[in-house]
């Protein structure tokens, strides 16, 4: 473990940052390290995904278990198609209308992709993602790299630098600062070695968007999101899938509410003081008087979606004893959001 005091973060908003952070970033990697990277999801916590010791790592920083598989991230077509043993034109499709993006396929694994990376499975999740720091990096090493969220397991995932180095600056070397993520939550997961294909993981990629890039497949007729049962299959075949993940220190509730006195009568059954109570709402907004924390985010999924993590952590930050959040539509689009929700509030 390293200490607090040898963490560095790196700045990137010049060109010539960039490349020196590219360079710092890729050496490490090489040496089987730890590096904290932007994405535009959440941040990821990398290491060469070839390299079963630099992988293992992962876990042990996190706290992750071992069953939990950890997707690949790589920078170019050829990179993507070298860690599956199959590449069916379904692949090619999604590819050409998601990446780079926050789109994962689940694929045949190569023989390359050491077991720790799938948690032991024949399947192995990919993406190449759009930011352009880690697109660099990822070049720069020539290898693709393992990236879970840079958080301790089944916590909040990281949007910023600062998030990062709170939670992790004592388990990572390097963490470089790419700036806020634009997306906000993790990516949408496809098992396309299923039929018909399955979501095991929503996201910002919607079903109806996959739907319409396969629309010359029979694959196209439907998009499932698996159930729950799949968690007593002998391997998973994404991450996030866990009943409990994406967790504040606080307890956290989903709740609907006609009005603040509403509100009130709901959370007066959990037992805590009004003053530790932190509200985020999206429609109906109660008064900031009262309570410890009122904050609003506008009601659009996207917008949304980029602010709840930062959101929770703020109210982390504040020692909040309940966090409240205004139930999500039950709308297609708001569907990642509400997966989110429910396992960080599960207990």
């Amino acid at each position: 473990m390293q200490a607090a005091s040898t963490c560095r973060i790196l700045p990137t908003h010049t060109a010539a940052l960039f490349q020196a952070a590219v360079k710092q970033a890729a050496e490490l990697l090489r040496a089987g390290e730890l590096v904290a990277l932007p994405t535009e999801t959440v941040y990821g916590l990398a290491a060469n995904a070839l390299d079963a010791r630099a992988v293992a790592g992962i876990f042990a920083a996190k706290g992750r278990p071992a069953e939990n598989p950890i997707i690949v991230h790589v920078a170019s077509l050829e990179m993507a198609q070298a860690c599956v043993a199959d590449w069916p034109p379904e692949a090619a499709q999604l590819a050409r209308a998601f990446w780079p993006g926050p789109l994962t396929l689940v694929l045949p694994r190569a023989a390359r992709i050491p077991d720790v990376v799938t948690a032991g499975g024949p399947t192995v999740g990919v993406r190449w993602p759009s930011h352009p720091f880690i697109q660099a990096v990822i070049r720069e090493c020539g290898f693709p790299l393992a990236a879970p969220s840079a958080n301790p397991a089944n916590r909040i995932s990281p949007t910023n630098a600062e998030h990062v180095r709170q939670a992790m600056g004592d388990k990572v070397r390097l963490i470089v600062d790419g700036g806020q993520s634009q997306v906000g939550i993790e990516s949408t997961v496809l098992d396309l070695t299923v039929r018909p294909p399955q979501v095991l993981r929503p996201g910002m990629v919607h079903a109806e968007s996959l739907r319409a890039a396969l629309r010359t497949s029979e694959s196209s007729e439907s998009l499932p999101a698996i159930p729950s049962s799949a968690l007593r299959t002998p391997h998973l075949r994404s991450p996030g899938r866990l009943p409990r993940h994406y967790s504040p220190k606080a307890e956290l509730r989903v709740l609907a509410w006609r009005d603040e006195g509403d509100l009130k009568s709901q959370i007066s059954d959990f037992k805590h003081e009004p003053g530790k109570v932190h509200v985020i709402a999206h429609t109906v907004i109660p008064g900031g008087a009262g309570w410890g924390r009122v904050s609003v985010i506008p009601h659009d999924a996207e917008a949304f979606a980029r602010a709840i993590y930062a959101e929770l952590h703020a109210c982390d930050e504040l020692s909040a004893g309940l966090i409240v959040v205004e139930a999500p539509p039950e709308t297609d689009e708001w569907q990642a959001i509400r997966d989110r929700l429910k396992r960080a509030a599960a207990s």
